[in-house]
């Protein structure tokens, strides 16, 4: 059901068009006892009582010709009204207690509902002058008690105003409460939207559009990045031999362990195009261009390890070509932002460090990271680099110098952190720094379990 499949009351219940007409017919019932007891002129107690059964729709009709110029200013003028009729009545029935009082609470009622505090104070303020003066000007007679007849009727006309107002309030409380379910189910499906369309979009992105920080419309910036590509060398004779369903599947789980690595280290996923992952750093988050390159080329290296994690899973569903990952990566100034039409937009980058990554990507061999001498100059004293030279790269007229990542310092020490052993038959996976604690000790049964299984083992 849309959300404005029913009308909201969106004013007070006693500024309403029915509201005002009872309470009017309170004053006009109230002023027929006074005639009919003569404790009010007659003439007086006509002209009230036909003021008091037009009054209501002639205001109701300004209402709806001028209250959309200025619809609040209109609706307490209305109730400034009202509070001059209160107090010109309260004169006119001779002061009696009962009805001043009746008269007096009902303008409270809808003045409270309409502003709170202040606007009964004022409203209230506003009665008691008009009915001093007009007490001053009028010929009516004082009459402070009043007749039984008279208290009676302006009694039950409170009475009806005030059942009148609870059914009212009871009616807005429902169409309120079924509004907020409505709004509630309306944020629980754009909730489900926005997780959906997250997925089309990099977490970064999302988060950046959502939150407001960035705005939806076709505009770009400079910004100094690092672009990484990578794509599985062989894929394309693996595609010819596999089936397509069998594929898929190995796609897919190859860029969502990508993906999680690339997501883990901070970058911006760009595009996924066939086995090519295409990832950026700097923006719309930066933490500066050296810690942005580090955080580029360290999740190059956690891919490129990880591939021996997903070689062993591939070769347990009988996959057994040695696929292996090739990575390229850049440094320097990109045009990003949203390219496109108004009507589709892609969040993209373009430039030259675009393109050099791609072709140090294509150059590199199996297993192979190559940077170039921007990225090395960021990256040199946490990762380790080997010197490749220069090489010629299509669509650069001048030779590029390249290096070939080794891997992190910290791990290539005395000490290393990583531990990895493959032969036929066997393959070790090791990397002390992901274990936690409390797998510890399994891993060490499994080991020391698979130790003395190799040891019985008779190998002919």
């Amino acid at each position: 059901m849309p959300l404005n499949s029913f009308r909201i009351p969106v004013r007070p219940p006693l500024q309403g068009y029915h509201a005002r007409i009872i309470a009017y017919l309170c004053v006009a019932l109230t002023f027929a006892a006074a005639a009919l007891e003569q404790s009010s002129g007659a003439i007086t107690a006509t002209l009230v009582i036909a003021w008091s059964l037009f009054y209501p729709h002639l205001a109701e009709w300004s209402n709806r010709r001028l209250a959309h110029r200025d619809s609040v200013k209109f609706r307490l003028l209305l109730l400034a009204i009202d509070a001059l009729h209160c107090g010109v009545l309260v004169a006119l029935i001779g002061f009696s207690l009962v009805p001043s009082m009746v008269f007096m609470l009902m303008l409270g009622f809808a003045s409270s509902i309409a502003g709170g505090a202040r606007y009964l104070i004022a409203a209230w303020l506003l009665a008691v002058a008009a009915a001093l003066l007009a007490g001053q000007v009028t010929t009516a007679t004082l009459n402070p008690a009043g007749s039984s007849l008279l208290n009676a009727a302006s009694l039950i006309g409170g009475i009806a105003v005030i059942i009148t107002q609870g059914i009212f309030l009871y009616r807005q409380g429902r169409h309120l409460e079924q509004a907020r379910e409505q709004i509630g189910q309306q944020q629980q499906k754009s909730a489900m939207l926005a997780a959906n369309l997250s997925k089309y979009l990099s977490p970064q992105v999302w988060e950046s559009i959502f939150s407001g920080r960035q705005s939806v419309r076709l505009e770009t910036r400079r910004r100094k990045l690092t672009v990484f590509f990578s794509d599985i060398r062989g894929f394309t004779e693996l595609a010819e031999e596999m089936e397509p369903e069998a594929l898929t599947d190995l796609l897919n789980n190859y860029l969502d362990e990508m993906s999680r690595i690339a997501l883990e280290y901070g970058g911006t996923i760009d595009k996924f195009i066939g086995d090519c992952v295409m990832v950026f750093f700097g923006d719309p988050v930066t933490r500066g261009a050296k810690e942005d390159a580090e955080a580029a080329v360290s999740m190059a290296i956690a891919m490129r390890k990880h591939m021996k994690v997903l070689r062993q899973q591939w070769r347990s569903k009988g996959i057994t070509r040695p696929l292996e990952i090739r990575m390229g990566l850049s440094t320097g100034y990109c045009t990003v932002g949203n390219f496109g039409a108004q009507s589709r937009m892609d969040y993209t980058i373009i430039g030259r460090e675009v393109n050099l990554a791609s072709r140090l990507e294509s150059a590199a061999e199996a297993g192979e990271i190559l940077i170039p001498h921007e990225t090395w100059s960021l990256v040199k004293d946490t990762i380790l680099c080997r010197d490749k030279g220069q090489i010629n790269v299509k669509g650069f007229s001048r030779p590029v110098q390249i290096y070939q990542v080794v891997g992190l310092r910290r791990e290539l020490g005395a000490a290393p952190e990583f531990v990895e052993h493959e032969l036929p038959g066997f393959s070790m996976y090791l990397d002390t720094a992901s274990i936690r604690n409390y797998d510890k000790e399994q891993i060490v049964v499994a080991l020391e379990q698979a130790a003395r299984k190799l040891r019985d083992k008779i190998i002919r």
